[in-house]
């Protein structure tokens, strides 16, 4: 951790991320050889196609495609990657999108995948002049709601894997790709956070999207990878709507370096360190009335667990969600991973942390908890309260 906090002199609040790798919160620490590479490449000057072939073959070792290309996010990876499958490589069709002039613009997505990570899955596909195709229904898709909504329209079927979605009753990767490849639909898949490079392209999907600002610790960054003719005619679309999603030389080389970075990458060591922190937390919470610390696996299979807080208000005097906002709220703040605190549990991720920050985390814990034993009341504001100012702080600005 640098010696000097950039932050103070900003005037922002110090914050402690134990909440994974989330974009609201700046994604994730950048390696080392990331900054040192952007650093070196900021000064001079390059012809961006050519760094994008170099790039592409980096990305084409690490992730068994055949090609890649760098963008500026994995949600514009999903929106350059559906532009491809509308408009092939025809220049002309590539610069009037949104506006499409063939009705071959459908992408089929499981129900249970339209989910926000930030902004609306669908959302997305929309950018690129496609109409969203919703198979199945919220908690369960079947082979013959997906093999009824191929058509002569499909461009596209659109898989996303994360912790969002609905983990049961919908179809898994390798039957959703067997049904679409039967009907010569290309599959896309949205693996942002995911720490597996290659799997997703070895069970048969034609383009995966990653995060290069998540797990692997680069600029903020997206990747599109995998069969050569469609990356490029996703590639292409910065001709068009991809203007808007450029990366500049520094983006393409950062994210070059952290991912041969993540290929040295004492992946063990760290999972290892990681466990630590998790031991140092659970510990810090046993035999604390109303709690219990649960050591859990990721749920899309990432090699990280995460500690599940779970809070009985009555015993702890608090809710889940007041203590996560009492720790939001604390010096230093610490900001936990609550996007199921309506089930009265919160977790805390131990990916983000620098040295000696697991047990800042650990004495806020303690001192929250302090504070609510001590006390005769419980602190219980409605859950209600806290949805109704879920985006002030995106409203509010500028101030």
């Amino acid at each position: 951790m640098p010696s000097e906090d950039i932050r103070t002199s900003l005037g922002l609040r110090p914050v402690i991320n134990v909440s994974g790798t989330m974009t609201s919160l700046g994604a994730s620490i950048v390696v080392p050889e990331a900054i040192a590479a952007m650093t070196s490449i900021l000064p001079q000057f390059v012809e961006m196609n050519d760094l994008q072939r170099k790039a592409s073959a980096v990305i084409a070792r690490l992730t068994g495609g055949e090609a890649g290309f760098v963008t500026a996010s994995c949600a514009a990876g999903i929106t350059l990657a559906i532009a491809g499958t509308i408009t092939g490589s025809d220049l002309l069709a590539i610069e009037k999108l949104p506006g499409v002039s063939t009705e071959k613009n459908e992408v089929l997505v499981q129900m249970g995948h339209i989910v926000s990570y930030g902004a609306p899955v669908d959302q997305s596909i929309r950018l690129a002049g496609a109409k969203t195709v919703m198979i199945g229904q919220a908690t369960s898709t079947h082979r013959h709601h997906m093999e009824n909504a191929i058509t002569e329209k499909t461009a596209a079927a659109l898989y996303v894997v994360s912790h969002h979605v609905v983990d049961y009753g919908l179809l898994k990767l390798t039957e959703f790709v067997e049904i679409a490849r039967a009907k010569s639909v290309p599959v896309i898949v949205d693996a942002a956070s995911e720490y597996d490079l290659r799997s997703f392209l070895e069970q048969g999907a034609d383009i995966v999207l990653y995060s290069g600002h998540k797990f692997l610790g680069g600029p903020t960054s997206g990747i599109v990878a995998g069969r050569k003719d469609l990356v490029r005619n996703a590639f292409l679309q910065n001709m068009g709507i991809g203007r808007g999603m450029k990366v500049g030389k520094e983006s393409v080389f950062g994210l070059m370096a952290a991912l041969e970075a993540w290929e040295k990458r004492d992946h063990d060591g760290i999972r290892a360190r990681e466990t630590s922190y998790l031991h140092l937390w659970r510990d810090t919470l046993e035999n604390r009335p109303g709690i219990t610390a649960l050591i859990e696996p990721d749920p899309t299979g990432n090699p990280l667990d995460r500690l599940r807080v779970i809070v009985s208000a009555h015993e702890a005097h608090i809710t889940a969600w007041d203590l996560a906002d009492a720790l939001a709220r604390g010096t230093p703040p610490v900001i936990v991973r609550d996007h199921e605190v309506e089930h009265h549990y919160f977790y805390l991720d131990p990916c983000n942390l620098h040295p000696g920050q697991e047990t800042i985390v650990a004495n806020r814990l303690a001192e929250e908890l302090d504070k609510t034993s001590a006390s005769n009341d419980i602190i219980a504001t409605p859950l209600e309260n806290r949805s109704k100012h879920r985006f002030d702080g995106a409203l509010r600005w500028p101030d």
